[in-house]
């Protein structure tokens, strides 16, 4: 395998770039190199490490399995043996006992009885005492090796389940008890084949038992152990547990015993000391117990442990091997890389000289003539990158001259605006004097010609009265000029604010709360300068987060001074008709955050709004005012303003004689919602 970067001298492209390229290159190489070996390194000896660890975590499986079932099996079997041995001493003393029952009761065979009886204890040293009671269920004979031989006691025992239940049953096993609190016990009853012979009655000494048991050996700590059908411990290696009449019912595997469960057998449990142990066990029949066969779990697991750590040596072993193997085949994989990546580390720093050479004959050397071919290329076209970014350059320098020119526009169009703003100004200031002057010279000209009909009755010379006319009408000429051009005037005015209202000014982002004031601050000092006297308490509650609102500022201006001025009015109309008492004009300017929008309300507490006239308030021309006091156009205007040209909504909540208030809702991009044409 051959890796190398072929760099070919001789471009000033090169010879200015060249330098920092390779400090750049060999810097970024060291990194890239230790990242890129760590890489292939840790993926290796991951994939053997994973391999290694599942096929040892199966066979680790599988061998406890094994392991486990198989210590299982040997300790039932030797618990089975156990239980067959119980099993035969029991039935060897219960044939013996048999023995004594074969002949009738009379009195000729008193001695033969209690010779029989004697021979048994002799026979069987397990039987301590033997009681033979007659048909009658009265005791005729009693020998024993701990008290003195008793003849004829008649004790009954016709209600003792010693009796009844061995005629009922021919045998009967009584539970086991313990003789002056030392010595485990159980009473054995056999009775005869026929009712005459009575039934035998033979006390049992079970420590003999634990021979069989102490004989069962499991490991070095295992033991065996064995339990009546109460739970209560009869035989145990550990003689003192037995002596103390120790009650085992409560362990698991006990229980589990009692209860015949074979379907949830217990496996592992606690033995007595609190131990875990591996334990089986088989049962005693006809008696009802158990033997049972436990091994510590440390010990019987020990060879699996073992196991574990031979596997944990293997794997440990096996990932050095690993990693020897990822280093070298990671330097294999990593030196074309690195020369790879150097090469276009040149070329990214502008040498399009270099050539990269690599030959593995895999697809890292494709991909290197594929670097190769791209420099060829980039080489070429550099020649003619001077050309294309002059004629780009010219193509900007003349968006730019358009540009400007456009916003040379945009001014002369702001400025036209501006101008219909005065000129709308003005031509408000002009009206209200020009209607003065029409209306008077309209009054003038009916006073004239009642001036006339009043000459008409009055004695007077010729000359006189034809001076009168003359001047009279002079006068009324010069009122038709006055009449005619004031009209001209007042139609010029109309244009004058047709014109002005033809467009809307600019649009922009502004404090609403600010908005707002402004507007409360004109129509205040604009009330107070036209009616003398006029006074109003102001409440605002402007919401510092209402923000900034994209709107036309000279329109909503106007709508909040029309609906201010209205507010003035039916406060201050209020105050009028309620007179001197104390009820004082009051008007609340509000503003709220509604996240995309914005709340603006003005409330005054005067004369309210019917509701036949809220119904129709918005209409054009509708006004409630006094003639010469209103046009009807504000409320129109208003809505307008608000619904049409900044895409929000206005309403009113009113009540006739207590409030008013307007409520408007504005999105934030207001005045772009409406020019695309979007509803609020």
């Amino acid at each position: 395998m051959k890796a190398d970067v072929d760099h070919i001298s001789g471009g000033a492209l090169s010879g200015k770039t060249g330098i920092p390229g390779r400090a750049a290159s060999a810097s970024g190489t060291s990194i890239v190199r230790s990242r890129l070996f760590i890489k292939y390194v840790a993926l290796f000896v991951t994939v053997v490490v994973v391999a290694l660890l599942a096929n040892g975590a199966f066979e680790i499986w599988f061998s406890y399995q094994e392991h486990k079932s198989s210590l299982i099996k040997i300790q039932h079997e030797q618990a089975q043996a156990a239980a067959d041995k119980i099993e035969e001493f029991i039935t060897q003393i219960e044939s013996q006992v048999g023995w004594t029952t074969q002949l009738p009761w009379t009195d000729g065979t008193l001695d033969q009885r209690r010779f029989d009886a004697l021979r048994l204890l002799r026979q069987v040293p397990a039987i301590t005492e033997l009681a033979q009671i007659d048909a009658t269920g009265h005791e005729q004979l009693k020998v024993s090796r701990l008290t003195m031989d008793v003849v004829g006691s008649g004790v009954d025992y016709s209600s003792k389940p010693e009796f009844t239940q061995a005629v009922a049953h021919k045998v009967y096993f009584g539970p086991v008890y313990f003789r002056r609190e030392s010595e485990p016990y159980m009473t054995l009853s056999l009775a005869g084949t026929r009712r005459d012979t009575g039934v035998s009655i033979a006390q049992v000494n079970l420590k003999l038992i634990w021979d069989v048991v102490s004989g069962i050996k499991v490991g070095e700590h295992g033991r065996a152990y064995v339990v009546d059908s109460d739970g209560r411990l009869i035989a145990h290696p550990d003689i003192s547990l037995v002596l103390r009449n120790t009650d085992m019912s409560r362990l698991a595997q006990v229980t589990s015993a009692r209860a015949a469960s074979a379907t949830e057998q217990v496996q592992e449990s606690d033995d007595i000391g609190g131990h875990r142990v591996l334990t089986a066990y088989a049962p005693v029949n006809p008696l009802g117990w158990f033997v049972f066969v436990e091994t510590p779990i440390e010990e019987a697991y020990a060879p699996l442990y073992t196991s574990i750590q031979r596997t944990g040596f293997v794997l440990l072993g096996a990932l050095a091997l690993a990693f020897i193997a990822g280093m070298f085949l990671a330097g294999r994989m990593v030196v074309p890389i690195q020369a790879l990546r150097a090469g276009a580390a040149r070329l990214g720093s502008g040498d399009l000289s270099q050539r990269i050479s690599i030959k593995t004959g895999d697809e890292v050397e494709a991909l290197a003539n594929q670097f190769n071919d791209m420099a060829g290329r980039l080489e070429e076209s550099y020649a003619d990158l001077e050309k294309k970014v002059d004629d780009r350059t010219r193509e900007l320098t003349q968006s730019l001259e358009d540009l400007r020119t456009a916003q040379d526009r945009l001014v002369q169009t702001e400025k036209l605006a501006s101008l219909g703003q005065l000129t709308a100004g003005i031509a408000h200031e002009i009206k209200n004097p020009l209607n003065f002057v029409n209306n008077f010279s309209g009054v003038s000209i009916e006073l004239i010609d009642e001036l006339s009909d009043v000459l008409g009755t009055v004695t007077a010379d010729d000359k006189t009265r034809a001076d009168i006319t003359e001047i009279a009408d002079t006068l009324r000429g010069n009122l038709d000029k006055i009449v005619q051009h004031g009209k001209r005037a007042d139609s010029i005015v109309k244009n004058m604010l047709l014109h002005s209202r033809e467009g809307s000014g600019e649009h922009r982002s502004v404090d609403i709360n600010a908005v707002v004031e402004e507007s409360l601050n004109l129509a205040y000092h604009g009330a107070r300068a036209e009616r003398q006297g006029f006074n109003i308490t102001l409440e605002r509650s402007f919401d510092p987060a209402a923000g900034e609102v994209d709107l036309f500022p000279q329109e909503i201006t106007r709508v909040l001074l029309n609906l201010i001025s209205n507010g003035f009015y039916a406060a201050t109309k209020r105050k009028a008709q309620a007179g001197n008492d104390g009820f004082e004009p009051t008007l609340a300017a509000a503003t709220k955050n509604l996240g995309d929008r914005v709340e603006i309300r003005i409330r005054d507490n005067g004369t309210g709004i019917p509701p036949e006239v809220k119904a129709k308030m918005f209409n054009p021309f509708f006004t409630t005012k006094p003639a010469g006091e209103g046009t009807g156009l504000g409320l129109s205007i208003s809505h307008d303003i608000i619904v049409k040209q900044h895409a929000g909504s206005i309403a009113v909540d009113t009540e006739p004689g207590s409030f008013t208030e307007f409520k408007i809702v504005l999105p934030r991009t207001a005045a772009s919602i409406a020019k695309s044409g979007g509803q609020a």
